[in-house]
């Protein structure tokens, strides 16, 4: 079984270089442009781990990430938020995000703490 990850970002770039990335580490590949119906979104997904943008339309990354995490039968799905804010790492323990990325980032720095999360989530790459 494919491991499936739910990408959630409004900038095309960024959705087709994850994807790409995320496709060859053979996982099945969800985005959406907004945050709003976090909820319905990751239930209608079912991700092993979501990314999502901070400025995400909608609610925003650190809302959407909150209601994950205070969402019972979501709450263990990591969670990355990634942004080019400076205030990065305490926007990301704010919301309660498993970890956080910095725009711009290296590609394999994304595969690298993507893995790194599935693999203490127990989920076999």
């Amino acid at each position: 079984m494919r491991n499936r990850i739910l990408i959630l970002d409004d900038d095309e770039d960024i959705l087709y270089f994850c994807s790409v990335v995320f496709e060859g580490l053979n996982f099945e590949v969800i985005s959406s442009p907004h945050s709003k119906d976090i909820i319905t979104q990751v239930e209608q997904a079912a991700p092993d781990i979501v990314l999502i943008d901070n400025w995400i339309p909608g609610m925003g990354g650190v809302k959407a990430t909150q209601i994950l995490k205070n969402t019972p039968h979501l709450k263990n799905i990591p969670v990355i938020l990634f942004s080019a804010s400076s205030n990065l790492p305490s926007l990301a323990e704010e919301a309660g995000a498993n970890n956080y990325l910095k725009k711009p980032f290296d590609l394999s720095e994304l595969e690298d703490l993507a893995l790194s999360l599935l693999q203490k989530k127990s989920i076999k790459p």
